[in-house]
C-alpha cells in the first residue's frame, strides 16, 4: 500500500498583511483556496505558473479568481510550500518580481530577500572655505571593524555583504531597512549604536547551526529565526484563527529572543524588562499558554496570571482564549492583584474590609483625625502621607521599633531619631483608627494574606505565577507570591515589567521579597507597537532620570528600537478649551477620511477612529472632552477600569 505523502504548508507573515488589505469578497475566496491548498498543494486543480521575470525560480503564482493571484514558494525538492503574498494580479506580480527566498548558510533560517540591486547614497564630509573636496577626510565605513564571518553569523545574507560594507551612517542603514532581512537590520542597528558583538548576539538569541543544508526548507522552517516570520499551518483550526484576525500576528510569530523566554525550562524566578511595546505582555501570555499546555497540565494544576489593572486582566483573559485550548485555559486564573487578594482573604474568613485611599473618602477622614497629632511647625501634611506610603507601609511598620529601623533611602527629607519619634504618633493613631473601624489598606491586606498562607490557613495548588506590570507592584505583593510557591522551584515565577512605565511610587527590590533572579534577568529591546519617532520622543522625556530594574539596579533605554516609522509627534497649543476640542475634532475627521482612502471595502469604516484614544489628567476632564466631542457628532466610548 502506498504511503500517504506528507506536505508542509507554511505562511509568511507578510501574507497576512496582504490578506488583510484585500476586499472581503476576495478574502472569502482566499480562505476557500487555502483550505484546499493545505489538504493537497499538489492538486491538479491548483495551477502553478512559473514567471520568467521573477528573480527566484522557486516562486509561482496561483489563481484566486480572474483578478487576484497568490504568490507561493514551491522549491524544486521537498514537500514544503510557503504562501508569501496575495494581491490584485499586477500588484502581486510587482511584489514578487524582485524577491528571493533562501536559507541562510550560517543561521539556517529562511529569509525573504529583495533581489533588487541597491546602492546606498554615500555621504561626503562637508566642504568649507578652509577645505576643498580633494582634502576632505573620507567617512569610514560603519562596520569597518567587524569581519564578514561575524556579520553573516548575525544573519546578514552573504550576497548583501558588499552592500553592508558601503554603509557609513545610521541614516543610510535605516534607508536600507526594507531591503535587509529583519534580523540582519536589527543586529546592524545595535552594532551602529555601539553595542558589542557579544551583546548583539545575546539580544538576537544567536545560536550556532551545524551543517546547514541550503536546500532543506523543511528543516529551515523549524529553526527559531525562521519562526519569527514563517509559521507551519498544522490544522484547519489554526488556519481559521489566523485568517479571522490576520493583523494579530503576535499570536503566531515570536522573535527568537522571545521564544527563548517562553519555551525554556527555567530553574527559578525570571525577570523580563522591556520598554513600552517590546512585547512583554505577549511573552507573558505565550508563557502561560505553554506552561498550561506542556508543563503544568496534571489534574488540579493551576497557573496564576496577575496584573496590576483590571482592564489588562480582562484583555489578557480574552487573548489567552485565542492562544490556548479550552482545557489549558481552565488551568489559568487571570485576575488583577487586588481582586485575587480579596478572594483569598474572603475564602479564609477575613474579618476586615479593604479600603482604597482617597482624600475625600473614608480613609481620608481617618487620616485627617490622625494628622491632629502631628507636632506643630514640623512638616507639611503631604510629607506625612508620603512617609506613610513609602516608608511605613512599604516596610510593614506596625510599631515604633519597626519604624525606627526602617530604611528611608530616596525620601529626600532627612529625619533624625528624635524627629522620627515626634512624627510616629500620626501613623500609630491612623493604624488604631483603621483597626477600630475594621478597615485595611491594600498593602495591609497583602501582608495579612501572606501570614495566612505561611501559617497554612490558606492553601493553594498554584504551580506557577506570571506577573505583568510588575513595576507597579509592591514588595509585599512579591513576598506573597514567594509564599504561595515557597522556595525556588523550576518555572515558579515569571515577572515582566518596566520601571520607565511606573505609575505609582512602589519601588520594589525582588531579592528583599525572597525572589532571587540572579542569572535569570533578561531584556527585550524591539518595539513592535509604536513608531521609532514616538519612541524617541518618549525616551527624550526621561533623559537624565535614573530608572530601576526592579531589583536594586538601574535600567537604561539604550538599545531599544522600533522597526516601524511614521510621523513625528506633534505638540499643539490652543488658547481655549473650545479651540482645543475643535482642533481634536478636525484631526479625527482627517484620520477617518484618510483611512477610508487607503483601505479597500467595508473594512475601512471607522477602522482608524476606533484605534484613537484621548487621555486626560482627571476623570472630570475625560467627561468634559467626551461631551464636547459628542456635541460635534463624534461618538466616544469611555474606558472604565473594568472594561476591556
Amino acid at each position: 500500500m502506498a504511503l500517504q505523502q506528507t506536505f508542509r504548508v507554511a505562511i509568511f507573515d507578510g501574507f497576512l498583511d496582504s490578506f488583510a488589505r484585500i476586499p472581503r469578497a476576495q478574502q472569502k475566496k482566499v480562505a476557500k483556496f487555502l483550505r484546499l491548498f493545505r489538504e493537497n498543494p499538489t492538486s491538479p486543480s491548483i495551477n502553478y505558473e512559473s514567471i520568467s521575470t521573477f528573480a527566484d525560480p522557486n516562486l509561482r503564482t496561483v489563481r484566486i479568481d480572474q483578478a487576484y493571484r497568490a504568490i507561493v514558494l514551491k522549491p524544486e525538492t521537498g514537500n514544503v510550500y510557503v504562501l508569501l503574498w496575495v494581491d490584485h494580479h499586477d500588484r502581486a506580480m510587482q511584489w514578487a518580481a524582485g524577491k528571493r527566498v533562501s536559507i541562510h548558510p550560517e543561521t539556517g533560517s529562511l529569509q525573504l530577500i529583495s533581489g533588487e540591486t541597491v546602492e546606498p547614497p554615500l555621504p561626503t564630509a562637508p566642504t568649507t572655505a578652509a577645505t576643498t573636496p580633494a582634502t576632505t577626510a573620507a567617512v569610514a565605513p560603519l562596520f569597518e571593524g567587524i569581519r564578514d564571518r561575524e556579520l553573516t553569523r548575525l544573519g546578514v545574507p552573504p550576497e548583501q555583504l558588499p552592500l553592508v560594507r558601503e554603509i557609513q551612517t545610521q541614516d543610510q542603514l535605516e534607508a536600507l531597512q526594507q531591503y535587509l532581512p529583519p534580523e540582519a537590520f536589527e543586529a546592524l542597528y545595535w552594532l551602529s549604536e555601539g553595542e558589542s558583538l557579544d551583546e548583539v548576539e545575546r539580544a538576537m538569541a544567536v545560536s550556532a547551526v551545524e551543517k546547514v543544508d541550503i536546500t532543506d526548507f523543511e528543516a529551515a522552517l523549524e529553526r527559531d529565526p525562521s519562526r519569527r516570520r514563517f509559521v507551519v499551518v498544522e490544522d484547519d483550526a489554526a488556519l481559521e484563527a489566523m485568517l479571522d484576525a490576520p493583523l494579530e500576528k503576535w499570536r503566531v510569530f515570536l522573535h527568537p529572543s522571545q521564544r527563548k523566554l517562553v519555551y525554556r525550562n527555567w530553574n527559578g524566578p525570571v525577570r523580563v524588562l522591556g520598554s513600552a511595546g517590546t512585547g512583554k505582555s505577549v511573552v507573558a501570555m505565550h508563557r502561560a499558554a505553554y506552561l498550561a499546555e506542556k508543563v503544568f497540565n496534571a489534574p488540579g494544576d493551576r497557573i496564576l496570571f496577575t496584573t496590576f489593572t483590571r482592564n489588562l486582566a480582562l484583555d489578557t483573559r480574552a487573548n489567552l482564549a485565542r492562544l490556548c485550548s479550552p482545557e489549558a485555559l481552565d488551568r489559568i486564573e487571570v485576575i488583577h492583584l487586588d481582586s485575587w487578594v480579596q478572594n483569598l482573604l474572603r475564602s479564609a474568613g477575613y474579618g476586615y474590609e479593604i479600603k482604597w485611599w482617597s482624600p475625600q473618602g473614608d480613609l481620608g477622614k481617618l487620616w485627617d483625625q490622625a494628622l491632629a497629632l502631628a507636632p506643630d511647625d514640623s512638616f507639611p501634611d503631604a510629607f506625612y502621607r508620603d512617609e506613610w506610603e513609602l516608608v511605613v507601609q512599604a516596610h510593614g511598620c506596625d510599631t515604633w521599633e519597626d519604624y525606627k529601623r526602617a530604611i528611608r533611602s530616596g525620601r529626600g527629607t532627612r529625619l533624625s531619631r528624635s524627629q522620627r519619634r515626634a512624627v510616629w504618633p500620626v501613623f500609630e493613631e491612623y493604624r488604631h483608627l483603621l483597626e477600630r473601624h475594621g478597615w485595611r489598606e491594600p498593602e495591609d491586606a497583602l501582608r495579612d494574606a501572606k501570614a495566612m498562607v505561611d501559617c497554612g490557613k490558606i492553601r493553594l495548588n498554584i504551580r506557577s505565577i506570571i506577573v505583568d506590570e510588575a513595576q507597579d507592584m509592591s514588595t509585599h505583593a512579591f513576598a506573597l507570591f514567594r509564599s504561595v510557591i515557597p522556595d525556588q522551584q523550576p518555572n515558579d515565577l515569571f515577572i515582566v515589567g518596566d520601571g520607565h512605565q511606573r505609575i505609582y511610587r512602589k519601588r520594589v527590590v525582588l531579592s528583599r521579597a525572597g525572589v532571587n533572579i540572579r542569572g535569570r534577568g533578561r531584556r527585550l529591546r524591539i518595539n513592535y507597537r509604536t513608531t521609532d519617532e514616538i519612541r524617541r520622543y518618549a525616551v527624550a522625556l526621561l533623559e537624565g532620570l535614573d530608572v530601576d530594574d526592579l531589583d536594586a539596579g538601574t535600567d537604561s533605554a539604550r538599545g531599544y528600537r522600533s522597526l516601524m516609522h511614521g510621523r513625528a509627534p506633534e505638540v499643539r497649543v490652543t488658547d481655549t478649551f473650545d479651540d482645543e476640542v475643535e482642533a481634536i475634532a478636525q484631526w479625527l475627521t482627517q484620520v477617518d477620511s484618510s483611512a477610508a482612502g487607503r483601505v479597500e471595502g467595508a473594512q475601512a469604516e471607522n477602522a482608524q477612529l476606533a484605534r484613537c484614544c484621548l487621555v486626560a489628567r482627571t476623570n472630570k476632564l475625560v467627561d468634559r472632552y467626551a461631551a464636547a466631542l459628542e456635541d460635534r457628532g463624534i461618538a466616544t466610548r469611555r474606558l472604565l477600569p473594568d472594561t476591556p
